[in-house]
């Protein structure tokens, strides 16, 4: 399957839940576990964004299963001490719809700036 067969769909998955929007960005091009998911999204955000465990959970098993993620196997990085963790990345088709949602709500923004409700980028 070719890198554009794989993402020409995206658009398909739109509009994204938040949830499912704020995994794929903290995500990143990295991998991470889901706690480091959660913990990530609190940083990044100043702790305005939360994901709760068993949203965050369901929500990476059904990313999971529509290819927008994909569980890899850590090697040496996980030196926990406790249980495996299960640490996941972006796809090709993930990253396609993340840019596709951005796009989505990009132009959102540009409408609520034209209708004065939210002021223009820089002012």
């Amino acid at each position: 399957m070719s890198k554009r067969e794989q993402t020409e769909g995206a658009d398909d998955y739109l509009p994204l839940s938040q949830t499912v929007f704020r995994i794929l960005l903290v995500l990143g091009d990295g991998q991470m576990h889901g706690y480091g998911v959660m913990q990530a999204l609190a940083t990044k955000t100043g702790g305005r964004e939360k994901i709760l465990p068993g949203t965050l959970y369901a929500s990476i098993a059904r990313m999971t299963e529509d290819g927008l993620l994909e569980e890899i196997d850590p090697g040496a990085a996980d030196a926990s001490g406790g249980p495996k963790r299960r640490y996941y990345r972006r796809t090709e088709l993930g990253t396609a719809v993340a840019r596709a949602e951005s796009e989505r709500m990009r132009a959102l923004v540009e409408l609520a700036q034209a209708e004065k409700i939210l002021p223009e980028s820089g002012r």
